[in-house]
């Protein structure tokens, strides 16, 4: 009777063991050089990204979702606004 844990014939556990060594030397570096790019990556002040998204905001054509910016929006120009129809029927 074979036990659960034999090799099988012509391998050896020493070309499975440098195989999973290689793994983890190659996920290794792969987030080593993940993590590199993160340290790498331009970084600003939470200010000047501020200020970049108000300016932003300024040149953009009007949001009709914040009335606080642009003020009160006609009903007939707010595209969010509920629309009326003639009735509940539509004749064909």
């Amino acid at each position: 009777m074979s036990s659960p844990f034999e090799l099988r014939t012509g391998d050896t556990g020493k070309s499975k063991k440098q195989s999973m060594a290689e793994l983890k030397l190659r996920r290794l570096t792969e987030l080593n050089q993940r993590l590199q790019e993160d340290l790498n990556r331009r970084r600003i002040p939470v200010s000047e990204a501020s200020i970049d998204l108000i300016a932003f905001t300024d040149k953009e054509p009007k949001d009709f979702m914040v009335p606080s910016r642009w003020g009160q929006v006609d009903k007939r120009d707010d595209p969010y606004a509920p629309q009326q129809q003639g009735g509940c029927c539509t004749m064909m």
